[in-house]
């Protein structure tokens, strides 16, 4: 009789780095969109006071600008050499998951359990990209 095992295809580094990053980005977008549902919190963007400064266009493109880094990562981690995709990746993963931490810091107080969930899976995911940057195997040289 004969066995069938599961196939478990060596998956590239830069396949897995880029699904990291669309992970962590999944994440980014869900959080910014449960907090619609914060009491208050669709009113406050309406009025255009999120935050405790004033929304202006130039916070708005700050923000697009730091949250666009996920999503060119999904793509530029694919379509770059590996030694710039390597480095890229632990400088953008690190970036990511430092910009994370700082954000969660009031979460709690607020009591915003949600934001602190997807914070610490984001987290994870970004400490994630770093070391299988680092770690990203080196070809065999037949010198």
């Amino acid at each position: 009789m004969e066995t069938r095992t599961i196939d478990n295809a060596r998956v590239h580094v830069k396949a897995k780095l880029s699904a990291l990053w669309a992970s962590a980005m999944f994440c980014y977008a869900y959080g910014d969109l449960i907090g619609f549902y914060v009491p208050g919190g669709l009113q406050k963007m309406i009025d255009g006071t999120l935050l405790p400064f004033p929304i202006t266009p130039y916070v708005l493109l700050g923000f697009a600008l730091v949250m666009s880094i996920p999503a060119v990562m999904v793509a530029a981690t694919l379509l770059l050499g590996p030694a710039i995709s390597r480095w890229l990746n632990v400088i953008a993963g690190l970036a990511e998951t430092a910009l994370m931490a700082y954000t969660m810091i009031d979460a709690w107080e607020f009591g915003f359990y949600f934001y602190i969930y997807l914070g610490v899976v984001e987290v994870v995911l970004t400490l994630l990209i770093v070391w299988c940057a680092l770690t990203w195997p080196r070809e065999q040289s037949n010198a």
